[in-house]
């Protein structure tokens, strides 16, 4: 039986079927490599993308979304995850190549395919610079599991997050500022243009930051996890359109919120705590923005119209290729002159072939305005040289690291954290058969119960000490967690005191100041 009565209530049912093949079909995705082990090796977003592909060749559409909605729904949240999930303490190390290769590669990628396009396939300017701000965005998360998975070490890992996440809020306000030209022909000035980037950018900083402080105040203070999650949805969103609203970026906006949020803690020294069901819901939120937008590549475009614009396709990608490689050397070269912590021409290149375009880029092509000439060819470019990022340098960057020998061995420190889990469990499980209540058992089991605990628990013991003595660098990795758990536990007592209403305001901790003069 059908209750539908009005045509309003049949396009709700609709896009709510719409909304239930993207879920089954992302499943779908993700469940492949499980299955094929040839697959495990893929990131997912090349899954997707595949999937995508499919759609296309099938000629089946899931979703229409109009062009002013794109933005609006799908960048908050990715933006604000990636700017939760990036640890200050790392990131200020590498400020100054991050900050280099955002704001210098965003202007070098816009003005490469610009003039490439215009010069050599004489594409009118304004499209070609279009396509240009499209693709100036990185898109670190194709990678970065990848890096995570193969140990290609954390600075690296550091430099591809921090270069992105400054990089979107960069090409989106370039971005911004191109898609207004288009709609409203002006005489271009370049004071202007630059005075309105650090208006709109210095608006995004202030807002954010301080709904960012608020609501990290808010969710490091009070442990309620389902209202946690809630908060930093609404706080991705309120952040972005409460920042338009006042004409600044709200991307800026939302990824210092992000930034703030992850970072900031009620008790100065002390890491934010990140719950494990703030990071599951996260997680599912980028799982299934990502599923919708690298679907929308198979569902928003015809493989023809992409056929043929190969020719333009291809001038971008070596453009962007060659304007990448331009931005990465050169700005490295500047920041080894000003900076200490110098980069190796083996991490320069990796950063420069792992400068994927994804989500983002996507995102921003299909939020262009219908009236805005050239869309359909700025998308086709867009999503061509998307694909050949993921597809080629996503498939073969972890080649690249093997040949220029950049894979730590993560063996060795897996075997070591697999035993320092293990002591710790069976430690826990000492205590618990030590109990009194653990006496109403047969005497004789409880014996043998414990003399195997602890036989197991020496064995391993002596295990850890070995590893400890052949292997220096397994006792700094000791030293730092050991820090980081007492700093925790005596964090977590005063956070019972302030909840309790005891102490109106959070102890600064004195373990922190002794590991600092230690």
């Amino acid at each position: 039986m059908n209750f539908l009565t009005s045509a309003s209530d049949v396009v709700i049912e609709e896009d709510l079927k719409k909304f239930l093949a993207i879920l089954l079909i992302a499943l779908g995705a993700s469940i492949l490599p499980k299955i094929f082990v040839v697959l495990r090796q893929v990131p997912y977003t090349l899954l997707l993308l595949m999937v995508g592909l499919g759609l296309a060749l099938v000629d089946v559409h899931l979703l229409d979304l109009s062009p002013g909605l794109i933005l609006m729904v799908f960048l908050p949240p990715l933006l604000f995850e990636a700017g939760w999930n990036t640890r200050w303490s790392e990131l200020r190390e590498n400020i100054l190549p991050c900050s280099f290769y955002a704001v210098g590669g965003v202007l070098l990628s816009i003005a490469s395919v610009g003039w490439a396009l215009h010069q050599f396939m004489n594409i009118p300017w304004m499209v070609s610079l279009l396509v240009g701000a499209c693709l100036a965005a990185t898109d670190s998360a194709a990678v970065i599991g990848l890096f995570r998975d193969v140990g290609a070490g954390n600075r690296l890992t550091t430099l591809l997050e921090g270069e992105s996440l400054f990089n979107d809020g960069a090409s989106v306000v370039a971005f911004g500022i191109l898609v207004e030209l288009a709609l409203d022909p002006q005489p271009f000035q370049l004071s202007t243009a630059i005075l309105d980037f650090f208006v709109v950018t210095g608006i995004g900083l202030g807002i954010g930051g301080i709904i960012g402080v608020c609501v990290a105040f808010l969710t490091q203070r009070y442990e309620l996890g389902w209202v946690e999650q809630t908060l930093t949805l609404a706080t991705a969103y309120g952040t972005y359109l409460l920042v338009e609203e006042l004409g600044g970026s709200g991307v800026i906006g939302v990824v210092t919120a992000g930034l703030v949020i992850g970072n900031f803690s009620v008790q100065p020294g002390v890491a934010p705590v990140k719950r494990s069901t703030m990071i599951e819901f996260w997680e599912f939120a980028i799982f299934f923005v990502n599923s919708i937008l690298f679907l929308l590549l198979g569902d928003q475009i015809h493989l023809p119209r992409l056929i043929q614009n190969i020719q333009t396709t291809s001038i971008a990608i070596l453009a962007i290729i060659l304007s990448r490689a331009i931005a990465i050397y050169g700005f490295s070269a500047l920041s080894n002159w000003l900076h200490q912590a110098k980069i190796p021409w083996r991490e320069q290149t990796v950063l420069w072939w792992s400068g994927l375009r994804g989500s983002v880029s996507i995102a921003l092509a299909l939020s262009i305005p219908v009236m805005v000439m050239g869309r359909s060819e700025i998308i086709a470019n867009s999503f061509g040289v998307v694909w050949f990022t993921l597809l080629v340098q996503g498939l073969t960057t972890k080649l690249l690291l093997q040949k220029l020998n950049l894979l730590e061995d993560r063996s060795l420190l897996q075997q070591y954290i697999e035993l320092i889990a293990r002591r710790d469990a069976l430690e826990q499980v000492l205590i618990h058969l030590m109990r009194p209540q653990q006496l109403n058992i047969d005497p004789t089991l409880h014996q043998s119960q414990r003399e195997f605990v602890e036989q197991q628990l020496q064995q391993i013991q002596i295990d850890i000490i070995y590893m400890q003595e052949q292997h220096q660098q397994l006792q700094a990795f000791s030293l730092q967690q050991h820090q980081e758990e007492i700093l925790s536990i005596e964090s977590r007592i005063y956070t019972k005191f302030v909840q309790a209403g005891l102490l109106k305001k959070s102890l600064s901790p004195f373990m922190h100041k002794a590991f600092n003069e230690g």
